[in-house]
């Protein structure tokens, strides 16, 4: 490469670097924020779930929860070496999702339809549980 570049330092790449100890308190707020999103992920799937094209329910809100819980479980496992702690963002999207299978004030129901629950559950937790099991192998 020639002499071109010898006036220039060595710079430091912090992307390299692993973080310092003292980030447990990051790394906890950081978690909440996730489980915080597993419950907005839930309430806005069950808000879209009863969506329609014509006369053919169309509950693309499973897909979508599916694919924002496997992103964030896999943003957890990137704060956490624990699986346990890593599902943090499923779990409270399960119990929101159980939460809301409950009935409210006056016998009303949020899920209309008990297949869209059943799909909700399946693809919902799925992509996330499959990341989380191929995190768990052995190498």
């Amino acid at each position: 490469m020639g002499d071109r570049f010898d006036h220039i330092g060595a710079r430091q790449h912090p992307d390299l670097t692993p973080p310092p100890d003292d980030t447990r308190a990051l790394r906890a707020v950081v978690l909440t924020l996730l489980g915080v999103n597993g419950v907005i992920s839930a309430v806005v799937a069950a808000f879209f779930l009863s969506i329609r094209i014509g006369p053919v329910p169309f509950p693309i809100s499973a897909l979508i929860s599916g694919l924002l819980n496997a992103a964030l479980v896999w943003v957890a496992l990137q704060w956490t070496s624990a699986p346990r702690l890593a599902a943090l963002p499923l779990w409270t999207w399960l119990a929101t999702v159980a939460a809301m299978t409950l009935p409210g004030p006056g016998d009303d129901a949020v899920y209309a339809a008990q297949w869209q629950l059943l799909l909700l559950i399946a693809v919902g937790a799925i992509p996330p549980l499959m990341l989380l099991y191929r995190r768990n192998q052995p190498r």
